[in-house]
């Protein structure tokens, strides 16, 4: 179970919209200057209002909201971002403007969504050679776009 605490009440919470979704939806936390606007290429690291303890193993995954690339551009800077299971400070949200028009962002919308995912960490061998596989070396783009160039 992840412990979340926000600085502010009667806000909406971190919230799955359907009960499918794998993610969770958080808005920005903007109420002193109620609207922000990201011009075309810009970015603005957007506050939530929202401080998280997650469970250890976990992380805390930050993605886009699709809805908000494909009408507007609008994406996280770093694509996915990464929440450590020991971070405790404020999550805030760093969107950039892909889009063609300037995007307004008010206090209360629902700017991107977290997932929570767990994970393994590795013990790292250091080797002279790796083990061969079919794709080897290949890479970036080394199977073609279409099924018939194979």
């Amino acid at each position: 179970m992840a412990k979340i605490k926000m600085v502010f009440k009667g806000e909406t919470v971190p919230r799955y919209e359907t009960t499918g979704a794998s993610g969770m939806d958080i808005c920005a936390y903007l109420p002193e200057i109620q609207d922000v606007e990201i011009e075309p290429g810009k970015r603005f690291l957007v506050p939530t209002g929202i401080f998280v303890q997650i469970p250890t193993g976990y992380e805390l995954q930050i993605r886009a909201r699709s809805g908000l690339a494909i009408k507007y551009g609008i994406c996280l800077a770093n694509g996915i971002g990464t929440i450590d299971e020991d971070y405790r400070g404020e999550l805030q949200i760093p969107l950039i403007n892909l889009g063609e028009d300037t995007f307004k962002i008010s206090h209360g919308d629902r700017i991107a969504q977290m997932v929570m995912c767990k994970y393994e960490k590795v013990t790292i061998e250091m080797v002279e050679n790796l083990d061969d596989s079919e794709r080897g070396a290949g890479g970036f783009g080394h199977t073609g776009i279409s099924r018939k160039e194979k």
